[in-house]
């Protein structure tokens, strides 16, 4: 099976870099980055150092439910390509391990699809969760702060 790793929805980065409030209704921060590795969810890429980043609060979730988490994540201030697109896996995976989880397609988790996986197995976990007929999409977040960086679906 192919699966292909999937960045935040382009309309929804490009109104949030124009001042659009967050998923908690307030204006993204702006920060500059000091190049130590601040993640964009929309490019895939690490905000270069010197240039303005978003800092805020979002929810990769359509509907409002006891298991749609909202939580902090990083944008280039500036105008990105989204990243993504192939099963490569993204630049912004750097840390050695992610929490990798299957969701169904109301978007519950599929609990005993999680787990921590190091950096080189996510792309082989992706798939074997993929393979089952109930998982929809699989989500790939921190390890250490459980912030989402990005989707996996079938390709």
């Amino acid at each position: 099976m192919t699966i292909t790793f999937i960045p935040m929805n382009t309309d929804t980065v490009r109104a949030l870099q124009a001042g659009k409030p967050d998923s908690y209704g307030h204006t993204p921060e702006r920060r500059v980055s000091d190049g130590s590795g601040i993640p964009c969810r929309h490019c895939l890429e690490f905000v270069p150092e010197d240039e303005e980043y978003l800092v805020l609060a979002h929810r990769p979730f359509e509907a409002l439910h006891p298991y749609t988490e909202t939580g902090p994540i990083f944008l280039c201030a500036k105008t990105c390509k989204a990243g993504g697109g192939s099963a490569a896996l993204p630049p912004v995976l750097y840390s050695p391990s992610y929490i990798v989880r299957g969701y169904d397609r109301d978007e519950r988790i599929i609990y005993g699809t999680g787990g921590v996986i190091p950096k080189e197995g996510i792309a082989a976990r992706a798939q074997d969760l993929l393979a089952q007929e109930d998982v929809a999409f699989v989500h790939v977040r921190s390890a250490s702060n459980n912030c989402y960086h990005c989707r996996v679906e079938r390709a």
